[in-house]
């Protein structure tokens, strides 16, 4: 990747592009000149918006369910036949749910497995089916889109936590497989004041807020200038996380 925060010529894909992170990283990889593939699952219509709407040309949607191996290895065949080429994997796609962490019961055998199924077997999915196409780059990028719920156990859910942990260990483990042809980051917010968030009660909210020494939740774009960060600055950096947390684990 540049080391002048220059991406044009290269080719990116952001599972879960359409929600309110993804699209944040979709605008600011567009805005640092790069070719946005908008990942989406299974609706199509936020995704296309919003690459229609981005700066430049010849971004598009791509149908990316990261649970679904043989739809991946299928758009990975589609992204060599359009594109050429895949230097940057945001694996951004993930699910979750409230439930308080003492309350056993109530966080379900469906709930853990979809938690685990997307959030850590689709990021690796999404891993192996596009390899190839980020080896071949000679400088290729992963991005996992961890959480600070990795290392401070705090999270939605008990699973919710655990994923983001593991997630972190997969970067590890991907960044010493891969290199030296791949690079692999995890970048890793606390609350952000997205989709998520606008859901929680805002006194919940606020006391996250007040228990982070910054004072405040993050922003999506400081979470995408963070993936920027890693795409052109950080060129020597591989199998660690970026935190963008405002100092939530002092707290």
């Amino acid at each position: 990747m540049s080391g002048a925060g220059d991406l044009r010529g290269r080719v990116a894909l952001v599972t879960g592009g359409g929600g309110g992170i993804g699209s944040a990283i979709c605008e600011a990889l567009a805005g640092a000149g790069a070719t946005v593939l908008v990942g989406y699952a299974s609706q199509p219509e936020r995704a296309v918006q919003l690459a229609a709407g981005l700066p430049g040309a010849a971004h598009h949607a791509l149908r990316v369910p990261v649970d679904n191996s043989g739809v991946l290895a299928q758009a990975a065949a589609d992204v060599m036949a359009t594109q050429g080429r895949l230097d940057l994997l945001v694996n951004n796609a993930g699910v979750t749910t409230p439930v308080p962490h003492a309350d056993l019961d109530s966080l379900s055998d469906e709930w853990i497995d979809t938690i685990l199924r997307v959030n850590v077997r689709g990021a690796f999915a999404a891993v192996r089916a596009f390899a190839p196409l980020l080896r071949s780059s000679g400088d290729g990028l992963i991005v996992n889109i961890s959480s600070v719920a990795a290392v401070t156990g705090l999270g939605s859910n008990v699973a919710y936590c655990a994923s983001k942990a593991a997630l972190d260990s997969m970067t590890r483990s991907l960044a010493r497989a891969l290199a030296p042809e791949i690079r692999v980051l995890s970048v890793s917010p606390g609350w952000v004041d997205g989709e998520y968030a606008a859901r929680m009660p805002t006194d919940l909210v606020a006391a996250q807020a007040a228990l982070t020494p910054l004072g405040r939740i993050a922003r999506p774009q400081e979470v995408a200038r963070a993936v920027i960060a890693a795409a052109t600055h950080l060129t020597f950096s591989t199998g660690t996380v970026i935190p963008v947390d405002g100092g939530r684990p002092l707290n």
